[in-house]
């Protein structure tokens, strides 16, 4: 009498990987991408959050957005006491830190005679580009 050993032929793994090849290929086409346009998004919710939060809170208090040289680090450390006398005492970021956008890099502050615009160079932290490296910019978000 011949003892029948328990496991899996070659045949039978064969076919688990053929399966699971081909279920990888199938999802892997849905998720390539999607942590760029992840990020992406998450850059547009911070400049919303930057502009309806500390922008107007600072504005709130001073009557005007912050200079385009003053930039967003007037919303860690008062510029000009002398003119922004209504300055929060704590700066208008927690821990008065500046955000960064997804890819570790400061956004972009232009204030164009009260029209506000911010900015992400994106992920080739170069100005322009297409696609994922294109910037993204707060009027473009939705």
């Amino acid at each position: 009498m011949q003892k029948r050993r328990n496991g899996f032929t070659l045949i039978e793994l064969m076919i688990v990987i053929v399966i699971l090849g081909l279920l990888a290929a199938m999802v892997m086409p849905s998720l390539t991408g999607k942590g760029e346009e992840a990020k992406r998004n998450l850059v547009c919710v911070q400049m919303k959050s930057i502009y309806n939060g500390s922008l107007d809170m600072f504005k709130v208090n001073n009557s005007v957005y912050p200079s385009t040289a003053e930039g967003l680090e007037a919303l860690t450390k008062n510029p000009d006491p002398e003119f922004y006398t209504n300055y929060s005492t704590s700066g208008y970021f927690k821990d008065s830190k500046l955000p960064k956008d997804s890819w570790g890099s400061n956004f972009i502050y232009v204030n164009d005679g009260g029209s506000i615009e911010l900015i992400s160079l994106g992920a080739d932290k170069k100005e322009g580009g297409e696609n994922e490296a294109a910037d993204i910019k707060l009027s473009d978000c939705k």
